[in-house]
């Protein structure tokens, strides 16, 4: 399965008001691995960007002056996604963002281009209710390295969040036994030949058989002589 974790910056927080992406990053996995065939760009956004949003990513119009306009690069980014699944963290506000632009250009929505969306901000709230559920609070509970996010990043958070979904979905595939491809393109299983492992007999030594004798005289003064061992020629 061909899965695309996807995350924007943008002007503001208002597709509908006319603020648009600045930066988009996506990462690809393939059957739950990275494949590192990701995609990263920088836009144009043809507006101000407001002081707010500034605050929380750090790129300022002068950084994208001389980058490409969203235009310059709908063709590339939708070849890329088409047929995907897409990740998104709080689905609702990046799909908004990237409608509005594909309207802009005449092309329909994203959930037309792509084979679904999963959004991990619902993940997390059905899997920890009442719990803070941001990217940050989530890469704390799962054990994912944040270290090096100290603003808001499109393809940083898109890693991080690919972390994350491999995390929160791990047990799906924790029964899931390992594939090979045949010469005719078909899966099966692969036979594992255990003759070929020593295993190691590990003996009890002579401490710890006496520790042992210590543990059945304990137990066998507590039940006044009644252990089961010493039923039935146990």
């Amino acid at each position: 399965m061909r899965q695309i974790v996807l995350d924007t910056e943008t002007t503001g927080l208002s597709a509908q008001d006319g603020d648009r992406i600045i930066e988009i990053g996506c990462v690809e996995l393939h059957n739950r691995k990275l494949t590192g065939n990701n995609r990263h760009f920088y836009l144009n956004p043809e507006r101000d960007i407001h002081q707010e949003a500034l605050r929380v990513h750090g790129i300022t119009l002068e950084f994208l002056a001389d980058k490409p306009k969203f235009a310059d690069v709908a063709s590339d980014l939708l070849d890329y996604l088409r047929g995907a699944e897409l990740i998104i963290h709080n689905a609702p506000f990046d799909l908004g963002f990237l409608d509005a632009e594909w309207h802009r250009l005449g092309h329909a929505r994203t959930r037309h281009w792509v084979s679904g969306v999963i959004d991990t901000l619902v993940m997390a709230k059905e899997m920890f209710p009442g719990k803070r559920n941001g990217l940050d609070a989530l890469c704390d509970r799962l054990g994912v390295d944040n270290s090096g996010r100290t603003l808001h990043g499109a393809l940083l958070d898109a890693e991080l969040l690919a972390e994350v979904y491999i995390n929160l979905t791990r047990g799906q595939d924790a029964l899931i036994m390992d594939m090979v491809a045949t010469p005719g393109g078909e899966s099966s299983l692969q036979a594992l030949d255990l003759s070929q492992f020593a295993l190691p007999v590990l003996a009890a030594s002579e401490q710890d058989m006496l520790a042992h004798q210590a543990v059945l005289a304990e137990l066998d003064q507590a039940s006044k002589g009644k252990t089961v061992w010493r039923r039935g020629g146990l």
